[in-house]
């Protein structure tokens, strides 16, 4: 079948990308899905930092790749021998295939899956197929397993979770990276606990779920920490009750003011080793640091390695919020039906598929938070 896609062929791209055009809108073929494998409709897309990193260079991915990671849909066909879903189900993409199988998975650690990670690192599905090609008859690569900025897709069910059909799906498509991540490096990861504080350090999409997080377990006081205003104020929305400009000369000894010595949790949702660096400066004497963000590989932080023991400081990294996509999607999609996460406060705006490449230039200079590309 054809389905019209935002395909990468090279990382790296001169900004603004509305003119040097790093994502090509095409028309593909998509191979009908064979055993073990899911047609998806797909309904709404995200733009995330995450897709942003791959078109940067500083996530390097196979090329050529159709990009997409956080999106739902409608499953349209299944394949042989798939169990659990059926045409009319509707689905959010997990971005980390868990074999369900493996020491990591069956101990609940699911994103330490190695084939989960080889088949995302080689831009295929869990079972190695890839499904889209291009006119010239040129296999592509999948992003993440997903590839969410098509029309259609195929998936494999470990890539899928079945959600409530009465959530509207351009919602929905935010649990599976924003919502998944955030509020899971909180609950999840660092494990907050009521009446103990949490520092969050950049408040895009994941961050401002982070603050979410926050607020459903109790923690206080919640210290959202960002350079753009209109970040902040989005924050205090999402539940932070402080707030700090980055920019300030005194952000982290504020952060330590309002938290009494420390937050006894600091995360770091923007991908950069200064802003990691900060928030471990900010965090308690025997207070965890959790680094959610995607810096490059390049990068090397430096901490002072007497304070992991003098002052028993854990500094912990939290990939998709430590979540099992299939337990947390549904819960967190809970809290959010019973008004604990406000996750519709995520949602800037809707897009086309065709505006896609101006929309990355907006999510990169801090405009939008999560833009959604809603498919008719």
């Amino acid at each position: 079948m054809k389905t019209r896609a935002a395909v990468l062929h090279s990382m790296e791209h001169a900004m603004p990308y509305r003119d040097s055009l790093p994502l090509k809108i095409e028309t593909l073929e998509l191979e009908a899905p064979d055993a073990g494998e899911v047609l998806v409709k797909v309904a709404a897309a995200s733009l995330c930092h995450s897709d942003l990193s791959v078109i940067n260079g500083s996530r390097p991915r196979v090329m050529p790749m159709v990009m997409g990671h956080e999106a739902s849909g409608v499953v349209q066909e299944v394949g042989a021998n798939v169990k659990g879903f059926a045409p009319g189900d509707h689905v959010v993409f997990s971005y980390f295939p868990a074999c369900g199988c493996c020491a990591h998975c069956g101990s609940g650690r699911a994103v330490l899956c190695e084939d989960g990670a080889a088949a995302n690192g080689a831009g295929t599905l869990l079972n190695g197929a890839r499904k889209f090609t291009n006119g010239d008859g040129e296999r592509l690569n999948h992003h993440l397993g997903v590839s969410g900025f098509s029309e259609y897709t195929v998936a494999v069910p470990e890539s899928l979770v079945k959600i409530d059909p009465e959530l509207p799906l351009e919602i929905a498509a935010m649990f599976g990276c924003a919502v998944l991540t955030g509020v899971g490096a909180v609950v999840n990861t660092a494990k907050a606990e009521p009446g103990k504080s949490v520092a969050v350090f950049g408040l895009g999409g994941v961050g401002l779920s982070a603050v979410m997080g926050a607020r459903a377990v109790g923690a206080y006081p919640i210290v959202a920490v960002d350079p753009l205003d209109a970040k902040l104020e989005l924050a205090r929305q999402a539940g932070a009750t402080h707030v700090v400009n980055a920019l300030a000369d005194n952000a982290i000894e504020a952060v330590r003011e309002i938290t009494k010595g420390g937050a006894a949790v600091a995360l770091e949702a923007v991908g950069s080793v200064k802003v990691l660096e900060n928030a471990y400066a900010a965090t308690a004497r025997g207070g965890k640091t959790v680094s959610i963000g995607l810096p490059h590989p390049s990068q090397q932080l430096s901490i002072s390695a007497l304070s992991l023991v003098a002052e028993e400081r854990i500094l912990m990294g939290s990939y998709m919020g430590s979540a099992v996509p299939k337990r947390d999607v549904p819960r967190f999609i809970a809290m959010y039906q019973n008004g604990i996460l406000p996750v519709n406060q995520l949602q800037s705006k809707r897009i086309r598929l065709d505006d896609i490449n101006a929309a990355f230039d907006d999510l990169h200079h801090g405009k939008e938070v999560r833009q959604v590309i809603v498919f008719e």
